[in-house]
């Protein structure tokens, strides 16, 4: 009899509580909307399952030893994974749309508003003693709302240590959610008539151009701000190998393999954060509503901005667009694009809208840059 208890003692059931059930419950929430309604597979499925696993009782999978802390401390803890991933988001982006506008570079960085906005707002939460936030740990915080988790982690890892994994979380899951929260802010502040606004097509640029320009935006941005080199030279080197056609098998292996092997280690070391013990935690849930701020904010500004520009710069551009200047790509595009096409069927924005969402990539590690030499050295 006494086997049995002991056996029934040892199981997960006995052993689970209230918090890691509510955990893996919402883990299997973002497998839902991963696979139910395709919310960004490929980083909701690893994460969702990540979660999971690090609930399971006793497992201990995502403790010191765990197969998921592995994964968490030689890639994340290390800021190798967000480098590596931005170096294949470079291999994949094309430069094109905003080297043939680059008024929309206005609009990428309006969007990184949500940025400071954010750290403002955490510093004042910890002025009035309702959290207690550093600036290291608000910059790191405010980063969250560029909608870039490989930025949001590798500031994290400088700035932040302790809070690195409630932030990979907050900025992870709302990349992955980007078309649920975007859309009420994008309709909410434009009317039908300026949703229905169609852009002109965009200039041919040249390969020359697209070869040229990484290599300038890297030495320009990295003698000015050294502190932003890191993420922007891994970007940027990607880009190069896919513009200068000679290196097809290194910017193959750059887009598909070898970022597909990190962001399936990378979701899962997301995934372990949400572990009941560390996630529900008045911290952490602070985090998470500071980075739906940032991220709401940062989506305004982008189409604010545009209607700005549009109003004092004779039109022509579709406010939609704007929203994509939070640099999650090509996620942001996709949605902008998706309510162009609501407002009419034959209003395509795809790449208008990429133009901002690519500035929106430079200007989170722009801002990255900023955050890590000002506050860091502060």
């Amino acid at each position: 009899m006494d086997q049995l208890v002991q056996l029934w003692h040892n199981t997960g059931l006995y052993q689970m509580t209230p918090g890691q059930g509510f955990m893996i419950l919402i883990g299997m929430l973002l497998l839902y909307l991963a696979i139910n309604k395709n919310f960004e597979p490929l980083l909701l499925v690893p994460i969702g399952f990540g979660g999971v696993l690090a609930n399971i009782p006793g497992a201990g999978l995502a403790e010191a030893g765990g197969v998921l802390h592995m994964f968490y401390t030689v890639g994340i803890e290390s800021g190798a994974f967000p480098l590596i991933i931005f170096m294949g988001v470079g291999a994949m982006t094309d430069f094109g749309p905003l080297l043939a506008n680059p008024k929309t570079l206005f609009l990428g960085a309006a969007a990184q508003f949500g940025i400071f906005a954010t750290l403002m707002g955490a510093v004042g939460l910890s002025y009035f003693g309702i959290m207690d936030f550093s600036l290291a740990d608000a910059a790191a915080i405010g980063i969250i709302g560029g909608a870039d988790g490989p930025t949001s982690i590798y500031v994290a890892s400088k700035l932040a240590p302790d809070l690195l994994g409630a932030i990979a979380v907050a900025s992870y899951s709302y990349m992955a959610l980007v078309p649920l929260i975007q859309p009420p802010i994008m309709r909410a502040l434009t009317t039908e008539s300026e949703r229905k606004i169609k852009m002109v097509q965009q200039r041919e640029v040249s390969h020359r151009e697209k070869i040229i320009f990484p290599l300038l935006l890297l030495l320009l941005v990295a003698f000015l701000l050294p502190d932003a080199a890191p993420l922007l030279g891994m970007f940027c080197f990607g880009n190069l190998m896919k513009e200068c056609a000679v290196v097809d098998r290194l910017s193959n292996t750059t887009q598909n393999s070898l970022i597909n092997t990190v962001t399936i280690f990378l979701g899962l070391a997301v995934g372990s954060k949400l572990s009941a013990d560390k996630f529900l935690d008045i911290t952490t849930l602070g985090i998470v509503i500071l980075g739906l701020g940032a991220f709401s904010i940062g989506t305004a500004s982008g189409v604010i901005m545009a209607k700005i520009m549009n109003k004092f710069g004779g039109g022509g551009i579709n406010p939609l667009i704007g929203s994509a200047g939070v640099s999650a790509v090509p996620m942001a595009a996709r949605v902008s694009n998706k309510l162009g096409l609501e407002a009419d069927p034959h209003n395509f924005l795809l790449m208008h809208a990429m133009g901002p969402n690519v500035a929106g990539v430079i200007g989170s590690a722009v801002a990255a840059g900023i955050m890590i030499n000002y506050v860091g050295a502060g």
